[in-house]
């Protein structure tokens, strides 16, 4: 399965034990959709990818899992929990919006941004038992920022991070929540930076565990 990265790892530390299998598996569906844009070198081909792990995210409400680690996690941990296979496919759009060669439109950005980064957010919400809270927004403000910190073309990062501060959601998050709360307070440190940050840093480990005891 995809590696998370040393933030996300870090926030799931802090999920109760009973809830934190399934959001790692959707947080690992994220990171392996991620994964396929950062190995693929032919757009035609990435979208060939993304279409498989569609497609089969998809068939998880009607068949049994097939013999993938991830799928076989997601069956396991994430569907018993009222999500379906086709709300998990729902985020394949988002990837694939950003598949194009050249700069990306402000149309391909916020479509990745709802697509990648609300619906990874508010399904999270479910999985920690708090659906009731607007997550949306942030989502996407944290999922443009995560773009340009991994972003190599400057015109592209320049939008992204354009488009972020514009969806910015001043909140106090529920302890339920914090986890998921810390990637957005993440996203909102990235923000005020003029250079990228290392991601599991001294400093963004502080920041998480305050965040965790405040909800700010």
């Amino acid at each position: 399965m995809a590696d998370l990265d040393p933030d996300r790892a870090l926030a799931l530390a802090y999920v109760p034990a009973a809830k934190r299998p399934a959001l790692e598996a959707l947080w690992r569906l994220d990171a392996a959709l991620g994964s396929v844009l950062a190995t693929g070198s032919e757009p035609m081909v990435t979208r060939i990818r993304l279409a498989w792990w569609r497609e089969a995210l998809e068939r998880l409400d009607r068949e049994a899992p097939p013999p993938e680690p991830l799928l076989q996690a997601l069956a396991v941990h994430v569907l018993p929990a009222g999500i379906t296979g086709d709300e998990l496919a729902a985020m394949e759009e988002g990837w694939e919006a950003i598949v194009a060669p050249g700069a990306l439109a402000a149309e391909d950005l916020e479509i990745y941004a709802r697509a990648r980064g609300a619906i990874l957010f508010r399904l999270s919400a479910r999985l920690l038992g708090r659906g009731d809270f607007s997550v949306g927004v942030v989502g996407e403000r944290w999922a443009m920022v995560d773009l340009a910190r991994h972003s190599s073309a400057p015109t592209d990062v320049r939008d992204a991070l354009t488009i972020a501060r514009e969806k910015h959601v001043d909140m106090t998050w529920p302890s339920a929540l914090r986890p998921l709360g810390m990637l957005a307070i993440l996203a909102n440190r990235d923000l005020s930076r003029t250079s990228p940050e290392r991601a599991g840093s001294p400093k963004r480990m502080m920041r998480m565990a305050l965040h965790r005891m405040t909800g700010r």
